[in-house]
């Protein structure tokens, strides 16, 4: 469980472009955009971005041989290129399932490698225990199981112990006299009907996550999170997801039935200083699964892009192919 030495460490896959991408209608009002590529035969992986609220980026399908794998992104309702952008309507973890599924019957995969981080884990997560036999792999990187311990420590009472000066941002759109719920008060402003209002709460959102994402500091912040199209959606989604647990039976049902998921070889990467999925939730995926792989880089937040997490992903994603 101990990260690679950094003399050794592997690096993303060369630059690659898609081969084939298109817009998948679903049946209640969205357009699904989705790409591939890779090998056109090779093995299958579905690679989810976080959030919820992300959006598919180049650098992702670079996690993987494209020799060896045939890769499938797509932007979740509401994100990226899909649309409407920033919906919320018919918008849940179960219609992100039913739409991982459409798109498989779609592209004529049997089975595939699932591949996703932060949120991406979650989905990847409900995904799995929905269509186990459509799983032949999973690849998580830090672990969040959004239950209200998490969501707890992010939002409300924890996080803001490290980072009291981005912290004071985050509170700057609240007043006083709402700040006992946060979470609650954003909602507010991010659903309402006041475009000023609203703008000014995504902005400080997203500017909250992008500034504790990497111990390398906000200068490794994307730049997406600076546009303001992508602020808004990705505000109003996450908060919508995460104000309604994200539409589980129950709190921490994710860790409680994920002793079904033991049959699927299963990789785990965190970040010892995640900070944004503190691993706590990796740690207890492991005790579910015993024969999971679990790679702990100690000199890593939570941050895709971190040396450390490259190496142990990728390193992931060839041993998954067979290599």
């Amino acid at each position: 469980m101990n990260a690679s030495p950094s003399s050794s460490r592997r690096g993303l896959y060369p630059e690659i472009e898609a081969f084939h991408h298109g817009w998948m209608p679903t049946d209640d009002g969205h357009e699904i955009y989705y790409e591939e590529c890779g090998l056109r035969h090779g093995r299958a992986a579905i690679i989810l971005h976080g959030g919820p609220g992300g959006a598919v980026n180049p650098t992702m399908r670079r996690y993987f041989d494209p020799y060896r794998w045939r890769m499938v992104l797509f932007d979740q309702r509401g994100c990226g290129l899909s649309r409407p952008n920033a919906s919320l309507d018919n918008n849940t973890t179960w219609k992100l399932i039913e739409d991982i599924e459409r798109l498989r019957e779609r592209l004529g995969v049997q089975t595939w490698t699932v591949f996703g981080g932060s949120w991406g884990s979650t989905l990847a997560l409900a995904y799995a225990l929905t269509h186990p036999d459509r799983v032949d792999a999973l690849i998580l990187r830090g672990v969040f199981f959004l239950t209200q311990r998490e969501l707890s420590w992010f939002y409300q009472d924890g996080a803001s112990l490290l980072f009291p000066d981005a912290w004071e941002r985050f509170l700057a759109p609240i007043p006083p006299a709402e700040r006992g719920d946060l979470m609650a008060a954003y909602h507010k402003r991010l659903t309402g009907t006041d475009p000023r209002a609203q703008a000014e709460a995504a902005a400080a959102w997203s500017q909250w996550e992008g500034d504790t994402l990497s111990i390398r500091g906000p200068e490794a912040r994307p730049a997406k999170f600076n546009e303001v199209a992508f602020a808004i959606a990705f505000a109003r989604i996450e908060c919508h997801y995460f104000t309604h647990g994200g539409f589980f039976p129950e709190d921490g049902w994710l860790l409680k039935e994920a002793h079904r998921l033991a049959a699927i070889p299963t990789w785990i990467v965190q970040g010892r200083f995640d900070v944004v999925t503190p691993m706590d939730s990796a740690w207890r995926l492991k005790k579910a699964l015993p024969d999971a792989k679990l790679d702990i880089i100690w000199d890593a937040g939570h941050a895709s892009t971190e040396p450390g997490v490259i190496d142990a992903l990728v390193r992931a994603t060839d041993a998954a192919a067979g290599v």
